[in-house]
């Protein structure tokens, strides 16, 4: 199955949900990630058993903090 993770095509086994995608792209510090699939925002994406299927367009969104 393909699917597109931060632009890139990728291809990966039927089935594979969020929590598994994850781990397979070395998510660092996953409990900080907030993760979009095809532009909605997943819930709980460290636990989410949530399926994708092929052609999803996920992204990994990270808190960035700073300022003045």
């Amino acid at each position: 199955m393909d699917l597109f993770v931060a632009g890139e095509r990728k291809s990966f086994g039927d089935g594979i949900t969020v929590a598994e995608l994850l781990a397979l792209e070395n998510v660092a510090n996953p409990e900080y990630v907030t993760v979009a699939v095809n532009d909605e925002f997943v819930d709980s994406p460290l636990g989410s058993e949530r399926p994708l299927a092929e052609g999803d367009r996920v992204e990994f969104l990270y808190f960035m903090g700073g300022g003045i």
